[in-house]
C-alpha cells in the first residue's frame, strides 16, 4: 500500500466536500460542476442506480443505526449529525442530498435528482474535463433492477443504457437474480467488463464441467481488469454481493458459490502487483460499506475500495489503516442520485495523492444528453401506456429507505393483510425503491418500482409465536452483527399487525421482545398467527405483490397506515438516528 499514515491530514482535507450547492432557480449557469483540475486519471463511480431511468426522488435514512464501535461513524450518521461530521450547511441542497432533514420542502425546493439523461451528460462532463483519456468510469452493480421496465426485460434495456453511458467495468448483486442465462445473454451484449473476484463454481458444478472464466481456480468471472488510464496502469478488481444464494433464491444461482474470499483477494493483489505492476489498485466492491470498512482494515494493498450494496452516500472517504500502509473507503449512494469522482495523482508503481468529491446529480441544473433521453424513450415506449395510468393519489410521503420502517413498506403490508385477512404481514427491508411526495399521482409503473423482483409471489403461512419472534431476531442479528462479515446489508424486515421492541445493542435472541398484535394482545410463543408475506426464498404460488397493492390502492379507500410499531431501546443520544416523522 503506498499511501502513507503521514499523508492521512492531507488526505482527509482534499476529500472534503467542495461546498453547498445554491438553490438551481439561480444556478444554471453558476458552474456547480466545475471541479479544480487535480493528478492525471479521474475515476468515476456509480452505484446502486437500480435501473432508475428517469429523475426522481429518494430520501436519505433518518434512522442509520451503527453500534458499539460503529455508533457515530460513518456510515452510521443521520439528520444534523450527518451535517456536522461533513461540514455541510444546514437547510442547502447538499443537505437535501445526504440526508432526510425538511425533505418535503427540500424536494419542492431542490427538485428530482438523478435520470440517466442527466448523468450522461454530467458524466461526459467530467470525463472531458480531465481528458478522456485520463478517466475511466465504474459500475458498482445493482444497475439492472428496481424497475418493472427492468423485470420485464431481465435487465436489457439497462445493458443498453450503460453502453450509451460508457460503463468500462461493472460488478453485480441483484443482476444474478436473473438467473445465469440471463445474466450472460446482457453480458455479451455489454460493452465493458464484468468483474467478480468471489464467484467461484460449486464442487458438483466444477466437476460437471460448468461454464467457467478460469476452469482451474473455478473463478466463473474475470477477477480483475487493468486499465490504462492517462499513461498509467489502474488495476480494478471485481467484489460481487457476496450473500447471493442466502439473501435471495439460490435455484438463480444453483452453480456457483460466493462470499467475501479475503484469502483469495490477497493473493489476487499480491499476483497483480508483483506481475502487472498497477501503478493504483482498486476495490469495485458491492459488500456494503461496513464489510469494505472490516476488509481494508484486514488486506493489504488497496488504494481505494469504491463501495456500494447498503445504499450509503458518504462525502469524503473513510481512511482504514491496515498492515500494508492505508486503504481509503467509499460509497456512492444509490439510485442514480450521485457520482464519485475519484482524481489520483499517480507516480510509477503508486499513489502520489488523492482528492475525492461524491457529486449529487441535481437533475435541474443538468440539460438532458438527447441521445440517451432518446434512448430512455425507446425502451419505456412498449409499457408506458399500459403503466401510466392513475391508481391513486398520495396523501403522504411514500418512503422505504430506514433501518426499521417505511411509508412504502407500512402500505404494503396493510396490503397482504387485506387481501389474505392475515393478523400480521411482513414485507423485506430491501433499500432500493423511489420516494413518493404528497399528492402525486401512483400508478402501477410506481407500483413496480418498489416491487419489481424475479420473485414476487405473495404466500400466508401459520406461525407460532417463536417462530415470529426468532425470524425477527435473525433479521435484526443480519442488521446489528458486531461482526461485519455476517452483516448483508438490508434493513429490518417491516411488520403490520404487530409491534415490538428491539434493542440493537443486545446480542440475537435478547433483541426483540414484548410482541403484541395491534390490538395489544401478547404474542404467545405456542400459539399460531395467520402472517402474510412476499419475497420467499422458497418458491411461492401466490399472486404478484404488485397486484395485491394495486388491488388495494385502487379500493378508492383512504391510506389507513399505522404508526411505527417498533420500539427502540438503548438507543438514546445515538447519532444514527432522528426524527422519524
Amino acid at each position: 500500500m503506498t499511501i502513507r499514515r503521514r499523508d492521512l491530514l492531507k488526505l482527509t482535507g482534499a476529500a472534503a466536500l467542495a461546498g453547498s450547492l445554491p438553490h438551481p432557480a439561480r444556478s444554471a449557469d453558476a458552474g456547480v460542476y466545475d471541479l479544480e483540475r487535480f493528478g492525471n486519471a479521474r475515476i468515476l463511480h456509480i452505484t446502486d442506480t437500480h435501473a432508475q431511468l428517469l429523475p426522481g426522488y429518494f430520501r436519505e435514512p433518518s434512522v442509520n443505526l451503527g453500534i458499539g464501535a460503529m455508533a457515530g461513524q460513518p456510515p452510521h450518521l443521520v439528520g444534523h449529525a450527518f451535517l456536522d461530521r461533513f461540514g455541510i450547511k444546514a437547510e442547502s441542497a447538499d443537505a437535501y442530498a445526504f440526508t432526510s432533514l425538511d425533505f418535503e420542502k427540500s424536494a419542492a425546493r431542490f427538485g428530482k435528482l438523478g435520470g440517466f439523461a442527466h448523468l450522461k451528460t454530467l458524466i461526459d462532463r467530467l470525463r472531458n474535463d480531465a481528458n478522456p483519456q485520463r478517466s475511466l468510469l465504474l459500475d458498482g452493480g445493482d444497475a439492472w433492477q428496481g424497475t418493472g421496465l427492468a423485470n420485464a426485460l431481465r435487465g436489457a434495456d439497462m445493458v443498453e443504457a450503460a453502453n450509451l453511458l460508457g460503463v468500462e467495468a461493472m460488478t453485480g448483486h441483484w443482476e444474478f437474480t436473473y438467473g445465469e442465462d440471463a445474466l450472460r445473454s446482457n453480458l455479451e451484449r455489454f460493452k465493458g467488463e464484468f468483474l467478480a473476484q468471489n464467484v467461484f463454481l460449486t464442487e458438483e458444478a466444477a466437476f460437471n464441467g460448468a461454464k467457467a472464466f478460469d476452469p482451474t481456480s473455478g473463478r466463473v468471472f474475470k477477477p480483475a481488469s487493468i486499465k490504462e488510464v492517462g499513461g498509467y496502469r489502474v488495476a480494478v478488481i471485481g467484489q460481487a454481493f457476496p450473500y447471493v444464494p442466502i439473501a435471495h433464491p439460490k435455484r438463480f444461482t444453483p452453480d456457483w458459490t460466493f462470499g467475501i474470499r479475503e484469502q483469495e483477494l490477497q493473493t489476487l493483489i499480491d499476483g497483480l502487483r508483483a506481475t502487472e505492476k498497477p501503478d493504483a489498485v482498486l476495490l469495485l466492491s458491492h459488500n456494503g460499506m461496513d464489510v469494505d470498512l472490516k476488509l481494508a482494515s484486514r488486506v493489504r494493498g488497496l488504494d481505494v475500495i469504491l463501495g456500494g450494496h447498503t445504499h450509503d452516500a458518504i462525502p469524503q472517504p473513510i481512511a482504514v489503516i491496515n498492515s500494508g500502509g492505508t486503504t481509503l473507503v467509499t460509497n456512492a449512494g444509490s439510485n442514480g442520485k450521485f457520482v464519485g469522482v475519484l482524481d489520483l495523482d499517480l507516480a510509477k508503481g503508486h499513489v502520489r495523492d488523492v482528492r475525492y468529491r461524491l457529486l449529487p446529480v441535481f437533475s435541474e441544473l443538468l440539460k438532458p444528453d438527447t441521445e440517451m433521453a432518446a434512448l430512455i424513450d425507446k425502451v419505456r415506449a412498449p409499457q408506458v401506456a399500459a403503466w401510466s395510468g392513475r391508481i391513486a393519489t398520495t396523501d403522504r410521503l411514500l418512503y422505504r429507505r430506514d433501518n426499521f420502517t417505511g411509508t412504502v413498506d407500512q402500505m404494503i403490508c396493510v396490503a397482504l393483510r387485506r387481501e389474505f385477512d392475515a393478523e400480521i404481514a411482513m414485507s423485506p427491508g430491501f433499500r432500493w425503491g423511489a420516494t413518493f411526495l404528497p399528492n402525486q399521482i401512483f400508478t402501477m409503473e410506481d407500483a413496480l418500482a418498489e416491487t419489481a423482483i424475479t420473485y414476487p409471489e405473495t404466500y400466508v403461512s401459520r406461525l407460532t409465536g417463536s417462530e415470529i419472534k426468532n425470524t425477527l431476531e435473525d433479521v435484526c442479528d443480519n442488521l446489528f452483527n458486531p461482526d461485519p462479515y455476517h452483516q448483508q446489508g438490508g434493513d429490518m424486515v417491516r411488520i403490520g399487525g404487530l409491534t415490538y421492541s428491539c434493542t440493537p445493542s443486545e446480542a440475537i435472541g435478547r433483541r426483540i421482545s414484548d410482541l403484541k398484535l395491534e390490538n395489544g394482545r401478547t404474542i404467545e410463543p405456542n400459539k399460531h398467527y395467520t402472517v402474510a408475506g412476499w419475497a420467499a426464498v422458497n418458491p411461492q404460488q401466490g399472486k404478484p405483490v404488485w397486484d395485491v397493492l394495486t388491488k388495494y390502492l385502487g379500493s378508492g379507500k383512504p391510506l389507513d397506515l399505522p404508526a411505527n410499531g417498533v420500539a427502540l431501546q438503548g438507543v438514546s443520544g445515538n447519532p444514527g438516528i432522528a426524527d422519524r416523522g
